[in-house]
């Protein structure tokens, strides 16, 4: 069965300044080369969904500029339905700046842009898109109040609901209410419920007070150790496949978009397709920039016999 994957996020151009190591305050520092690529937390995950196999379509908004139909003409190289996409004529497209040392890790910066001034009214336009889907994710590039609407109208019509509260800030009253698995890192998690994760134990504290907050469905990514789960029947922990990195941009997207092409919608196969979602996420580290390094099933397969 193919999953149809609907995501609901940004359209970011991602420009990378390559640098030895990550500047102090006040201090200024030479980068050594500098790329740009589509990316964006929505992209990013879109197109995880669709290399792994997805029938996928963005909701999402750019900018009537130059990097608005590059980021389109990214989506569409991929196979995903841009219908949904819609053209801002106030404000810019999305863009983010990222600094990336020589250890692979990552400092970025974003601008909203078109992202940021997504309006309600687009889930209207987009019901019989979200009522066809099995999965439905989102993230906090764009408001939450959006995600909202298109959340409540997917629980109307049994879609499963996937949240990455990603850059982490406060969660909307309600939202987690229509939400089925919520999946932030060790960061966004401890941010969210104040409690630090460092174990199983403290992750185990995460989940109950997510639990607390209205759900019971979490994945917690901790980066190069692996991913803690946790359902109301199971939990459990699928450590990462052991590679060296040279550029984690887009690896959790890669992991969330993996994911979401192998999940049933009943979440009943989530150690499956949390260990498929590993070894997507690994072979991503191991390659620049965020759309290019994202891998295909075949690749996943191939590299993981």
């Amino acid at each position: 069965m193919t999953n149809k994957v609907v995501v609901l996020g940004s359209l970011n151009v991602d420009t990378t300044l390559h640098i030895d190591q990550m500047p102090k305050p006040g201090e200024t520092i030479s980068a050594k080369s500098k790329t740009n690529s589509a990316g964006g937390k929505g992209a990013n995950q879109a197109v995880a969904a669709a290399r792994s196999g997805a029938q996928t379509s963005f909701i999402g908004q750019v900018g009537d500029d130059s990097n608005g139909i590059f980021m389109i003409d990214a989506l569409k190289l991929d196979g995903i339905n841009t219908d949904h996409v819609g053209i801002n004529q106030v404000d810019g497209t999305g863009s983010a700046v990222i600094l990336l040392d020589s250890q692979g890790q990552n400092s970025i910066m974003v601008y909203g842009g078109a992202n940021q001034a997504m309006k309600t009214e687009v889930i209207a336009d987009s019901q019989a898109l979200i009522k066809s889907a099995d999965i439905l994710i989102s993230e906090f590039e764009t408001p939450q109040e959006v995600t909202y609407e298109a959340f409540k109208l997917a629980k109307q019509h049994g879609v499963t609901t996937i949240l990455n509260p990603a850059p982490a800030s406060k969660i909307i009253y309600g939202l987690l209410e229509v939400t089925d698995l919520i999946v932030p890192n060790e960061t966004e998690s401890a941010t969210l419920t104040g409690i630090e994760v460092n174990d199983t134990d403290s992750m185990d504290q995460n989940a109950a007070k997510f639990s607390e907050m209205g759900i019971d469905n979490l994945i917690i990514t901790v980066g190069d150790r692996g991913a803690y789960y946790h359902t109301p029947s199971d939990s459990g922990f699928v450590p990462a496949f052991k590679v060296k990195a040279k550029d984690t941009t887009a690896a959790g997207d890669t992991f969330i978009g993996a994911f979401s092409s192998q999940i049933d919608k009943d979440l009943s196969n989530i150690e499956a397709a949390l260990v498929y979602a590993q070894k997507a996420s690994s072979i991503t580290v191991q390659r620049l920039g965020a759309l290019p390094s994202i891998p295909t099933a075949e690749e996943i397969k191939a590299e993981y016999k």
